[in-house]
């Protein structure tokens, strides 16, 4: 990864750095940084499969020197991520500050002076280079000295030397070859990939810690399977590789990997398998298959994305188009601007928005395909990338009393509410609402007659006021009488009416 960056440096330093290649660069960082978030949530993971083990009866004595490893593992890799995002915020604010209209990135992102400056003249790239030294030091230090020589080569936190150059760095110093004159955004982009190596190394000593700690077990009644990719972002062409483990296995015991989905698996060492494959498709991969152990089956998965030059989609909500409501979407391709980029038009849809976000809107369910085009620099157009995408109905929502739907609720609690609502919960992520537009109500007194059913029907919605006799029984309702709210209709954002679960209540 570092040296493919120097090559683009290289090329950026040629073409006097364009808008086009700066906001590859954007869409490089953006997409480090989203796997990193992937990275250190297995880290957790595992850390956290670490000190359940100490709690288990017996375990304790011989688990706990490794979970304090652990932890100071975890705590010296946190404080690096933290250097590194303060290093960014450096960056940001000696190129100009942060832009308006994306926040997360410099206003000026073609400035070259202030890596220079910050990193070079005043030798913040030398405090950089000991802190990676270090903890790559500290990290190797955490496991036995067999382990230390088997994973030293696999850890990606290490320092690659400068290329020496007899014009511009004639002595090969490490911060000129890495930040001179190299834009604030590239910046970002580097300091992505170092929070990406301390994560992945981290998972690389949490792992073997978490091996040696049970290197001797003969039996466990706890086993996960754990798949750790050395990068999570590559170009088609590019080599990747992975470990997958057992979480809890006997050194001499060595686990099988079966009905793989792609890649190769080499032969396992000490109870570490060794997967690659050759990049190829464009977006996000997933891997998986099976792990056997002692004659149990752990199925396994993990994730990478493959990059090219083509575009891509990224749905803002989820993996599909909502009838009703606005979908919005985020579409970019790298080597092209972003006003140059645009969505075809789609079947039984609409579209609005420019820049890149636009809010699609759908009329009919089914699957469709969005094409993604450009504008070329010599004219006309070009097909940059297409995705499949359902397009489905809104859920239907739920009925619900004040926040109940059946059970109990107070009397007094109950005769205060208003009417029913078309709750779509707390979870559906659209701003969207739903009107009930008829109910019946019915009520059985305690020790009385069956009262109702009453009736409402209104377009607007209902309101128990719409009908006298509703409220009439709801006034002189008791504890121990029994609540019927049924024939529920009501109408979403996409026009079409359908029917609700009931509501049933026992006053109390």
């Amino acid at each position: 990864m570092i040296n493919l960056m120097y090559l683009v440096l290289t090329a950026l330093l040629a073409l006097n750095v364009s808008n086009e290649i700066l906001n590859a660069f954007r869409t490089l960082s953006s997409s480090i940084d989203k796997s990193n978030v992937s990275i250190d949530q297995r880290n957790i993971d595992l850390y956290n499969q670490i000190k359940e083990n100490e709690k288990q009866a017996g375990q304790a004595d011989k688990v706990r020197p490794y979970r304090e490893r652990a932890d100071a593992v975890v705590a010296e890799a946190d404080k690096m991520v933290a250097y590194l995002e303060k290093w960014k915020k450096d960056v940001v604010l000696e190129a100009g500050g942060y832009s308006k209209t994306d926040p997360k990135f410099p206003d000026r992102m073609d400035n070259i002076d202030a890596t220079t400056d910050l990193l070079v003249e005043k030798k913040g790239g030398n405090e950089i280079k000991d802190r990676i030294s270090n903890l790559r030091t500290f990290l190797l230090g955490q496991v036995s000295a067999n382990d230390a020589s088997e994973i030293g080569p696999l850890m990606p936190l290490k320092i690659e030397p400068a290329a020496k150059d007899p014009d511009h760095n004639p002595t090969g110093d490490w911060s000129i070859g890495n930040f001179e004159h190299m834009p604030a955004i590239a910046a970002l982009a580097l300091f992505s990939k170092y929070e990406n190596d301390v994560r992945s190394s981290e998972a690389l000593v949490i792992s073997r810690l978490f091996e040696e700690a049970h290197a001797k077990d003969l039996k466990f009644d706890t086993s996960i399977a754990i798949a750790v990719p050395t990068q999570s972002y590559a170009l088609v062409g590019d080599k990747i590789g992975a470990q997958i483990l057992v979480g809890a296995f006997n050194k001499h015991n060595n686990p099988v990997i079966s009905n793989l989905s792609q890649g190769t698996a080499k032969p396992p060492v000490n109870g570490v398998i060794n997967w690659e494959t050759t990049a190829s498709g464009i977006g996000p991969q997933s891997v998986h298959g099976v792990l056997t152990l002692n004659g149990e089956a752990k199925q396994f998965e993990f994730k990478y994305t493959v990059g090219s030059t083509g575009a891509s989609l990224q749905l803002d909500k989820m993996n599909v188009f909502y009838i009703g409501v606005p979908n919005p979407v985020t579409v970019s391709a790298a080597g092209y601007s972003l006003q140059d980029v645009y969505i075809d038009p789609i079947p039984n849809g609409t579209i609005t928005g420019s820049l890149g976000h636009y809010l699609i809107n759908m009329t009919k369910p089914g699957d469709i395909t969005v094409n993604i085009m450009a504008k070329k620099k010599e004219g006309g157009t070009v097909s940059v990338g297409t995705s499949k995408i359902r397009v489905k109905y809104l859920p239907d929502p739920t009925a619900k009393l004040g926040d109940k739907s059946s059970g109990t609720m107070q009397a007094a609690i109950f005769r205060a509410q208003l009417g029913p609502i078309a709750s779509m919960g707390a979870d559906f992520l659209f701003d969207t609402k739903f009107k009930i537009v008829s109910l019946s109500f019915s009520e059985q007194p305690k020790g009385g007659e069956y009262q109702g059913p009453y009736t409402i029907k209104m377009d607007r919605g209902c309101l128990f006021t719409d009908n006298p006799s509703i409220i009439k029984l709801i006034n002189r309702s008791r504890p121990g009488d029994r609540v019927y709210i049924e024939e529920i209709r009501a109408v979403g954002p996409d026009g079409r009416q359908r029917p609700l679960n009931p509501i049933i209540l026992t006053l109390n």
